[in-house]
Order: structure tokens, then sequence, then C-alpha cells
């Protein structure tokens, strides 16, 4: 347990955390190599004089590091972050899409090509003939609401 007192050892530990947090991004290796590097500090200057001391030092210093700084570092070195559209009807409201058999007079269900793939298809109550176009109004689970372009 003799190397768990070396300074150096500490030392190696924190320059290693401190590399990783490139690789491993999130402010949570960098405090872990922040607590190395206090271990080390306190073992050099013989505050720390037992392999307890020193795992405990180092438990207890990331503890505080991570809690109470994560946050305020993360503030100002913060990552990229996108906030995504969750509702995918939103991409889809008023895009044009060809009819592949005709839809309606009234609920009678046809189906049209979005994206390369074919769908269930339901108009306003009018007839939408194959081989026009439609727009889309809305979505009802995987049949699409459409109504016909002028």
């Amino acid at each position: 347990m003799t190397s768990i007192t070396d300074p150096l050892i500490w030392i190696a530990l924190a320059v290693l955390l401190a590399l990783a947090e490139i690789i491993v991004p999130g402010g949570v290796v960098f405090f872990l190599g922040a607590s190395s590097a206090i271990v080390a500090i306190s073992l050099w200057l013989g505050f720390v004089t037992t392999w307890v001391n020193a795992l405990s030092l180092f438990f207890i210093s990331s503890l505080v590091l991570i809690v109470s700084f994560r946050a305020v570092v993360s503030r100002f070195a913060e990552g990229d972050s996108h906030m995504a559209n969750t509702e995918e009807i939103l991409d889809e409201i008023d895009e044009i899409v060809e009819v592949l058999d005709t839809i309606g007079p009234g609920e009678s269900v046809g189906t049209i090509t979005f994206r390369g793939t074919t769908w269930r298809a339901l108009g306003d109550g009018r007839e939408i003939i194959e081989g026009s176009r439609a727009r889309i109004v809305s979505r009802e689970n995987t049949t699409y609401i459409v109504d016909p372009v002028a």
C-alpha cells in the first residue's frame, strides 16, 4: 500500500484524468483529477500520511468538488445542445404528396406516397382522384388526413 501514499502516483493519476476529460466530456472526470491533485499536494506537504487518509481525502474532495462546482463550471463550458422537434407531424404538415389510390368520397380510404413510402389517407369528404396531388393537413395514427391541391 505504499504506492498509494506516493505523491507522484497521484500526480500521474491527476494528469491522466485531466486528459481523459477530453475523451469523456461532462466535467466529472476533471474533478476526479483535481481531487487526485489535492491528495498529491496533501501527501507532499505531509498533511496526509496513511493510505486510508489518502483514499478518504480523495473520495471526500471528489464529492465536494463535483457537488459544489460542476453546475458552475457547466454553465461556462456548456456543450452543444440541440432541441429537436418532438412532434414529427409538424415537419409533415403542408407537404405535397401524390395520390396512388382514389381517396373519398366520404370516409373512403385511399393511399398516398410520402417520402418513398405508401400511406393510408383520408380526405375531407371530397373525392381526390388517383394521380392527383394532395396536401397533408394532419395525421391520425398511421393515416394521413389530406386536402386536394387546386
